[in-house]
């Protein structure tokens, strides 16, 4: 006999059902993920900083969902689980200063296929516990094989000191079973009062170390850092010195003529 329970067709379709759900929340989150990959690779390159440090995701588990939704009193079923629990997939964003935080969300609200449903600013307005960061609940496409499913995915974005207080802070909570003792709980609030100084003081010296950076560049251009999808100054000149009139198709298109098979390199 299999070891599996009796069970009958509705609850069958039930679990099938919430597999579907789980599975569209896991796409979303990798649609986001996508994005913002996307974002941080081409900002790099366009501006020669990198305002992400690190990007990573979870995904509720079911025993957690579950668990959340009798919490909540939500109804058991997938269109409640759907409307009222906006965490079962989730992005954090750990950034290095937090001015690069609302650059980071400037440029997710800015994608036009991503609505931003729901800002919530726990930097201009952190939590009682000291807890800062900012969230954003947004909304993407998930193209499946049968229709186009919404999905909505909590984006965490916060600075590396406050990433480290808050991990601090959810251990502390987990090792005590939320019984925290009050001595506890006012030495984290210190923290997050010393971790909000370290980040303006950081962004000060990052600040004036940029400033340093325009003042010089005109003294000493270096031009744009290396790409790994950039060719070599070699290749290109190579190139252009052994097509015949290639030059002149460059100047006039923007774009040189292709090298065709057999073309031998100008003499001389």
């Amino acid at each position: 006999m299999s070891g599996e329970p009796q069970v009958g067709a509705e609850l069958r379709a039930l679990r099938e059902h919430f597999t579907r759900l789980m599975m569209t929340y896991r796409f979303g989150m990798d649609e986001v993920m996508t994005k913002i990959t996307i974002l941080r690779d081409e900002f790099a390159y366009a501006h020669e900083y990198n305002p992400i440090e690190h990007v990573s995701s979870r995904l509720k588990s079911p025993e957690s969902l579950l668990a959340k939704a009798r919490r909540k009193g939500v109804d058991l079923t997938i269109d409640a689980l759907r409307a009222e629990i906006f965490d079962i997939a989730g992005v954090r964003v750990t950034c290095s200063f937090v001015s690069d935080i609302y650059k980071v969300r400037d440029m997710i609200a800015a994608q036009q296929d991503l609505v931003v449903l729901e800002e919530r600013d726990y930097i201009s307005h952190p939590k009682g516990n000291g807890y800062k960061s900012l969230h954003l609940i947004v909304e993407v496409p998930v193209f499946l094989s049968d229709r186009v499913q919404p999905v909505v995915v909590e984006i965490q974005i916060r600075t590396i000191a406050m990433d480290f207080w808050a991990s601090l802070e959810h251990k502390i909570y987990y090792k005590y079973d939320k019984a925290v003792p009050q001595r506890l709980l006012d030495e984290l609030k210190e923290a997050s009062l010393a971790a909000s100084e370290l980040d303006e003081k950081m962004e000060r010296l990052h600040d004036e170390v940029l400033q340093h950076s325009r003042d010089t560049a005109t003294e000493h251009p270096e031009g744009r850092s290396a790409s790994p999808f950039a060719p070599s100054w070699e290749l290109l000149d190579s190139y252009l010195r052994g097509k015949p009139g290639a030059m002149g198709a460059a100047g006039a298109s923007g774009v040189p003529a292709a090298v065709e098979p057999g073309d031998a390199p100008a003499a001389g």
